[in-house]
């Protein structure tokens, strides 16, 4: 999409320089199918507010809209030679109608023209991107609430740490990418406001009404300093970091996941995994391997929009041309990305009795027991050099240390007995991983009551957010329905 300044001898200027061999280079047809109907509609906005101010008569006004309703039915494929979208349909147009169609222009440039069709359609891929976040969430919550008593082995630095749960665990993802939602909705937010009508990006002589074409186009408002409106893209990095946060998110779950399928911990759908081409015994998960990757797609989009935006003077460079791409780039891919993980979650298996052996792995209890010698009056560092000792007499058996372990240690720690400080059935109790999780009921914790309420606020988050698409959708709709009346009253 050319971003390039138009003044009143443009056309004149167009013919000077339709040639030679930067043309080619210069063009950005290629990339501008996107932006076809975004376009048309901000032509038919513009139009309508130049007719209703007077600027052009209704007549020529309902000629223009013709041409357009023309064009938009031949579809991108037909339109003709031109440096980008915006100069093709303005040639249909005035092919069409005549010099007439020349007054579509009239008080604009490329320059607030194409800032507005990038956040016209940058909008609704976000409102996508949005949507599917939410219904992955929504997968991830409802399979939690299917296993909140599920035990489940917890790493940290991929060795076993404590033992939790299928909800807790997913629960954490969740969570994150409800905050992912929250950044991607400020996004588009801040993407909705309207540049048209700053012209080149000094404004225009012409009784132009800007909260008009807004309104029209369903923008919620203006980006007000028409030097600001043209040249600003921090919308799109805006719009991409949140993005590449998202990816980062899903890039971890996908990361677990492959681990765990490789434990043998979960059983991906077949439909979320291949076989090998030579290995007939393999079950590859390389769709969330892909999911995995996607964080680096997004990773590059952002840094190369920063890096093509940093020191760029005010007010158009045709730098900005080469910036929408790493936008739809990284849209298109974390959308794909977040409805793959969505169903990869959605449909794997949960072997409880694998789960629960491989929880108790690595005396995952430790800290349990540690906990409950705490709460028996030891100090808490005594507590773990106990449960230390208790380890390191398992290890040189190789075998997870037991009761006796911890009465031993307990013993040439404090020189006490174990049953000043616990009873041996709360200790017993303590080293069984699914006691374990049940003793940490804090808020937020694996517990199965614990986890329940972070579910109930994971599902609130879930329906809000729902409806805040929704909301938005609606105003998109509802202004989609004002232009459409508005072009006809003319025609």
């Amino acid at each position: 999409m050319h971003e390039g300044d138009d003044g009143p001898d443009s056309v004149v200027r167009r013919d000077r320089f339709s040639g030679g061999p930067a043309r080619e280079f210069l063009s950005s047809m290629d990339a501008d199918e996107r932006i076809f109907t975004a376009d048309l509609a901000v032509d038919r906005a513009h139009v309508a507010m130049l007719a209703e101010q007077d600027v052009v008569a209704d007549d020529e006004a309902g000629a223009i809209f013709g041409a357009l309703d023309d064009v938009e039915q031949a579809g991108f494929e037909a339109l003709p030679e031109g440096e980008d979208v915006h100069e093709a349909i303005e040639t249909a147009v005035i092919d069409a109608v005549g010099g007439v169609g020349g007054k579509m222009h009239t008080a604009r440039s490329r320059n607030d023209e194409v800032a507005t069709c990038i956040r016209y359609r940058l909008r609704d891929d976000l409102l996508e991107a949005i949507a599917v976040t939410v219904g992955f969430r929504e997968q991830l919550t409802e399979v939690a609430t299917a296993h909140t008593d599920t035990v489940m082995p917890g790493y940290t630095h991929l060795q076993p740490a404590q033992p939790t749960t299928v909800a807790h665990w997913l629960s954490s993802y969740a969570q994150a990418a409800e905050r992912d939602t929250a950044r991607l909705l400020d996004a588009y937010d801040r993407t909705n406001q309207s540049p048209l009508g700053a012209a080149a990006f000094a404004g225009t002589p012409f009784d132009v009404d800007r909260e008009r074409t807004a309104d029209l186009l369903g923008f919620e408002g203006l980006v007000e300093n028409s030097m600001d409106a043209v040249s600003a893209r921090d919308f799109l990095v805006e719009s991409v970091a949140a993005l590449a946060g998202l990816s980062t998110t899903l890039s971890g779950l996908a990361e677990d996941l492959i681990v765990l399928a490789n434990k043998g911990l979960v059983e991906l759908d077949d439909d979320y995994a291949s076989t090998s081409s030579i290995m007939p015994q393999k079950k590859n998960p390389d769709t969330l391997e892909l999911v995995r990757s996607t964080a680096g797609d997004a990773s590059a989009a952002l840094d190369g929009l920063l890096t093509t935006l940093k020191g760029l003077p005010r007010s158009y460079n045709r730098d900005l041309q080469n910036a929408t791409g790493y936008a739809w780039n990284a849209v298109d891919a974390v959308t794909a990305a977040t409805e793959v993980a969505g169903g990869a979650v959605g449909t794997a298996t949960w072997p409880e009795e694998p789960l629960e052996t491989a929880a108790g792995e690595g005396f995952s209890t430790a800290t349990g027991v540690a906990d409950l010698l705490a709460m028996g009056g030891l100090p808490f560092r005594t507590a773990h050099e106990i449960v230390a000792h208790a380890a390191e007499a398992g290890a040189a058996r190789d075998d997870e240390p037991g009761l006796a372990d911890v009465e031993a240690a307990t013993r040439e720690v404090t020189g006490s007995a174990l049953a000043e400080f616990a009873a041996a059935e709360a200790v017993e109790s303590a080293l069984d991983p699914t006691e374990s999780v049940s003793s940490r009921d804090s808020r937020g914790g694996p517990a199965p009551g614990a986890a329940d309420e972070t579910l109930d606020d994971l599902t609130s988050a879930v329906a809000a957010h729902r409806d805040a698409v929704q909301t938005r959708q609606t105003n998109l709709d509802d202004a989609a329905k004002r232009l459409q009346e508005v072009v006809a009253s003319h025609e």
